[in-house]
C-alpha cells in the first residue's frame, strides 16, 4: 500500500527510516560515555553530573561576584584590580556608619549615604503602604462579577509588562514642564506646575509612578488569594445575615492575610531596590530629594570622579543583608501560608 504523500518510489518512508536510524546511532554514541561515567562514579552520583553545568554558571555569575564584592568592601585604593587593593578591614563600613547624630545626615562623614537611606525609608513606607492598599481595593473590585472583568484585569496588569525605563520615559513626557499634564492645565487657564523641580512634587510622583507600574502584579496575587477562599464560607455568612463590611473584616481579611503578608514582603524587597524608573525620571533630584540607596551605590562606584569601589561595595553588602532578612521573612511567610 502506498503511503499518502510519498512519491511513486516510496522515498518518504525510506527517508523516515533513515532519520530514525541516524537518531538511534546518535543515542548509542551518547550512551557509551554516560554508561562509562555511571560505572566510574556510581548511579547515585549521576545527578551531580547533569547539575554541573547549571552549578558552574551559578558559581560564575552569582557566587564569584558576591565574594569579589565582599573582597572590595574590605580593601582600599581607587584601583579596580584586586591585586592592587590593600586590605583595610572594617574601614569602609566605619566610614559609612560614622555619624555624630544619625538623625542628622549633615553630621555624618558620608552624608549622601544617610540621605539616601532616609529617602529609601520614606519611599518604602509610602510606596509599599499605598501599593498594598490600592492592590487590595483593586483585587476586591476585580473579584466581583462586573462587566468586562477580563478586560479590566488585563488593563491593570499591562504596566507590569513594560520596562521600567519605558515607564519612566512615558511619565517624564507627561510630567515635564511642557508635558501632557501641564498642557491640560493650561487648557483650563491654570498655571503650569513644575512637577520634576519641586522636591515635594517629585517625591510624590516617584511613589505614584512606582505604584502605577507595579500594582498589577500584586493585584494579581491578591486576586488569586481571594479566589482561593471557599465560596461556601460566604454563603454561610449570607445565610446568617452578616453584613458585607463585617464579612470582609471577619472572613475575607483573615483568610487573605497569609497572601497579603507575602505581597508585603515582595513589595518591600522591590521598593528597597528601586533604581531604574526613578533614575530615568528624576536622576535622583532635585538635589538629593529622590536619591535612593541603589543609586548612591552606583554613583559612588561608577559615576563620581574618584570611584570609591570599596565604599560602594560596603554599602551593597549592607543592602544585601537587609534584602536577605526580607527574603527570609518571605520564606517564613510562605511556609506559614503552606501550613495554614
Amino acid at each position: 500500500t502506498r503511503v499518502a504523500g510519498s512519491g511513486p518510489s516510496g522515498v518518504g518512508p525510506r527517508m523516515g527510516q533513515a532519520a530514525i536510524g541516524v537518531y538511534e546511532w546518535l543515542m548509542r554514541l551518547i550512551e557509551l560515555p554516560i554508561n562509562a561515567l555511571q560505572r566510574l562514579i556510581g548511579a547515585e552520583r549521576m545527578a551531580w553530573t547533569f547539575l554541573a553545568p547549571n552549578l558552574t554558571l551559578f558559581a560564575a555569575f552569582f557566587v564569584a561576584p558576591l565574594l569579589l564584592n565582599f573582597y572590595y568592601s574590605v580593601t582600599g585604593s581607587v584601583s579596580i584590580f584586586p591585586v592592587d587593593r590593600p586590605f583595610v578591614g572594617r574601614e569602609n563600613y566605619a566610614t559609612l556608619l560614622e555619624c555624630e547624630n544619625y538623625l542628622d545626615p549633615q553630621s555624618c562623614t558620608k552624608d549622601l549615604f544617610w540621605r539616601s537611606i532616609y529617602n529609601t525609608v520614606f519611599f518604602v513606607v509610602t510606596q509599599v503602604g499605598g501599593m498594598v492598599v490600592l492592590s487590595l481595593i483593586t483585587a476586591l473590585a476585580l473579584n466581583r462579577r462586573i462587566v468586562l472583568r477580563g478586560f479590566f484585569r488585563s488593563v491593570f496588569f499591562y504596566p507590569v509588562l513594560l520596562s521600567p525605563v519605558v515607564v519612566a520615559l512615558i511619565w517624564k513626557w507627561i510630567l515635564q514642564r511642557k508635558g501632557l499634564l501641564n498642557g491640560g492645565l493650561e487648557f483650563f487657564d491654570i498655571d503650569a506646575i513644575t512637577y520634576l523641580v519641586s522636591p515635594a512634587w517629585t517625591r510624590f510622583w516617584a511613589v505614584a509612578v512606582s505604584i502605577w507600574a507595579q500594582m498589577g502584579f500584586y493585584t494579581l496575587i491578591l486576586l488569586a488569594g481571594l479566589q482561593a477562599i471557599p465560596r461556601d464560607v460566604y454563603e454561610a455568612a449570607e445565610m446568617d445575615g452578616t453584613s458585607k463590611w463585617r464579612t470582609f473584616w471577619r472572613i475575607t481579611l483573615p483568610l487573605l492575610m497569609p497572601t497579603m503578608l507575602v505581597v508585603l514582603v515582595l513589595a518591600l524587597i522591590r521598593a528597597v531596590q528601586i533604581f531604574d524608573e526613578i533614575f530615568v525620571l528624576t536622576g535622583g533630584g532635585p538635589g538629593t530629594a529622590t536619591l535612593f540607596i541603589v543609586q548612591f551605590i552606583y554613583e559612588t562606584g561608577f559615576v563620581s570622579n574618584i570611584r570609591q569601589f570599596g565604599l560602594a561595595a560596603a554599602a551593597s553588602v549592607m543592602l544585601g543583608v537587609v534584602l536577605m532578612v526580607l527574603t527570609l521573612t518571605q520564606l517564613w511567610a510562605g511556609r506559614r501560608k503552606g501550613g495554614l
